[in-house]
């Protein structure tokens, strides 16, 4: 191949490089400015947030001796605090349980019911793989309407607008406490990026949940207490 193919070539090749990264840095922003635009008027602090029957608490890491990660104990205080001050009635956790030796609800049910949540008032649901599903299950398969959905800051309006989307009439309180964990945190920050754009194809494909099943009352009779 002589000279002036080869640059051609390299060319071509540079200029499709920088197409898909335009595109792709196209859909990250659109995404995220999605997002933020579905949430901010409805993202509040643990005092000023509106009453509602339930308190939706999204599942993150549990560690083998089944104690909650930082990350995830600082929801549960939330959800505690909302529950305590009688702003909620019942609390759903939702988290993955794909495996029976890691078991996000059941650890999240347990860490609540230890600091005086009745176990009656907490329900579990098995199969929130994810955001999207865990907004989608609440509503389709435990029959909330109204929420409170609680996990970290750099997370909430992405989990406020997939509710919003299930049909949730959903506000959301976000912990800033795990700030600490500073690396942690920031890759989490970094990760919202992509998630934003995962977020937007599963609302634009409609997709199902992993599982979905059967209605489930346990929510309802949580809530009537």
């Amino acid at each position: 191949m002589d000279g002036s193919k080869l640059a051609r070539r390299l060319r071509r090749g540079a200029l499709a490089v920088v197409a898909v990264s335009l595109l792709g840095g196209a859909a990250v922003f659109a995404a995220n400015a999605w997002i933020r635009a579905g949430a901010r008027p409805h993202v509040h602090t643990v005092s000023s947030v509106p009453a509602a029957p339930v308190v939706l608490v999204l599942g993150a890491q549990v560690y083998p001796d089944g104690t909650p990660s930082g990350f995830l104990a600082a929801r549960l205080e939330i959800a505690r605090q909302l529950f305590a001050s009688g702003k909620v009635r019942a609390v759903l956790v939702s988290g993955d349980h794909g495996q029976w030796s890691y078991d996000e609800p059941g650890a999240m049910a347990a860490w609540l019911t230890a600091r005086g949540v009745p176990a009656s008032r907490v329900v579990q649901d098995h199969a929130g793989f994810d955001t999207y599903d865990s907004c989608q299950r609440a509503r389709r398969i435990f029959g909330a309407r109204d929420l409170i959905v609680v996990t970290q800051s750099y997370h909430l309006e992405r989990a406020v607008t997939l509710c919003r989307d299930a049909g949730l009439s959903a506000v959301g309180v976000g912990d800033d406490t795990s700030r600490q964990f500073v690396p942690q945190w920031r890759r989490a920050q970094l990760r919202e990026y992509g998630a934003a754009v995962k977020a937007a194809i599963d609302v634009l494909t409609g997709r199902d949940p992993a599982h979905l099943g059967r209605r489930e009352p346990a929510l309802d009779d949580a809530v009537a207490g």
